[in-house]
């Protein structure tokens, strides 16, 4: 069994490919796309490289062949999706196992991406959780977002920090004001914590919690559980509103498979609440998101009372979004009530 490793950080002046591992969303927004590149030259100093899919709806072995390509390549340092989608899953049966195993990277993504995370954790890689150039990049960024994203790409400690607003959703990228214009937003609520007041330093897992529970369901991407034995839990619902019931089922899956009680720690992100159809006021995304606070610590109590727990913290599909590692060492403690994600 290895121990996963977080690849080298990059450099100013690295090629990065950018890639649609899931959905090409650039295929069908070109500005949003064209300005999230200009972000990561100028913002960052890294020039982006595209593959065949990255602006193409494609097939998953398309997708999957430009994936191996990617990290194949000794000239790129890096690899970011540009989003997510709902079928990365079946790109995963096609990628080459020994070329990404003999060319590690630093891979960025999430969403969907928890797909590709996982298995690179398979593999032996760790990677990052976060990092959308559609979402993060595209429109006027956050920020707390850029400063997260900086640590993940160029390396260090990084302690997050809980934003003073948060949103679920930004403007339609078809609306010319996405490029020009930050997105509305509403209070954020401080962060919530529970169980033991200790600092519990592990390795992480997880990810979007829809794709979390496709990960049990196939099982090939899995270890043995004596694998996740002290791993810091990281679950985010994703953006197509989940009740809170239906997040504590899949949590109670996650018990039942024995992850809860390996775990040392959970991170539980801010769920969203509203979307484009369906928005809400300030107070009614209070009471639904402590309802889902409510549910999580029901799940927790039921399989194990002493994790370390910290409650909507940014680093799922709300903004501005925090990055984390994957598989690489993240710090949270329940005394001073902090998070510091090391980015290597």
């Amino acid at each position: 069994m290895t121990t996963p490793v977080l690849p080298p950080p990059l450099r100013p002046g690295d090629r990065i490919a950018v890639l649609s591992p899931s959905w090409a969303a650039p295929a069908h927004f070109p500005a949003i796309h064209e300005q999230a590149l200009g972000r990561l030259r100028d913002e960052f100093e890294l020039e982006p490289v595209e593959f065949p899919s990255t602006r193409r709806d494609s097939t998953p072995a398309q997708r999957a062949a430009d994936i191996t390509a990617a990290f194949a390549d000794p000239d790129i340092k890096g690899v970011m999706a540009t989003i997510g989608g709902d079928d990365q899953l079946t790109v995963l049966r096609h990628l080459d196992a020994d070329v990404i195993r003999a060319n590690p990277k630093r891979f960025l993504g999430y969403s969907d991406n928890t797909n590709l995370l996982n298995y690179l954790w398979f593999q032996g890689i760790a990677a990052i959780h976060g990092g959308s150039t559609q979402v993060g990049l595209g429109p006027v960024p956050d920020q707390l977002h850029l400063d997260s994203l900086r640590a993940a790409f160029f390396g260090g400690d990084f302690r997050l920090a809980p934003p003073a607003r948060t949103r679920d959703f930004g403007l339609r990228w078809d609306d010319p004001r996405a490029l020009t214009e930050p997105a509305p937003d509403q209070p954020a609520e401080p962060w919530t914590w529970s169980g033991p007041a200790r600092s519990v330093t592990g390795r992480t897992w997880g990810g979007c919690l829809e794709i979390v529970e496709w990960t049990l369901a196939v099982g090939q991407w899995m270890r043995p559980l004596s694998s996740y034995d002290g791993m810091v839990l990281l679950l985010e619902p994703h953006e197509e509103l989940p009740t809170p019931e239906q997040n504590y089922r899949l949590l109670r899956t996650l018990g039942e498979r024995g992850l809860l009680e390996a775990a040392s720690a959970l991170i539980w992100g801010r769920p969203p609440v509203s979307d484009h159809t369906q928005p809400t006021t300030p107070e009614a995304a209070s009471q639904l998101r402590s309802e889902h606070r409510d549910t999580v610590l029901r799940a927790v109590a039921e399989y194990n009372p002493d994790l370390v727990v910290a409650l909507d913290v940014d680093f799922g599909h709300t903004n501005p979004q925090l990055l984390l590692p994957y598989g690489g060492d993240v710090t949270i403690d329940g005394e001073s009530r902090t998070i510091t994600a090391h980015f290597g």
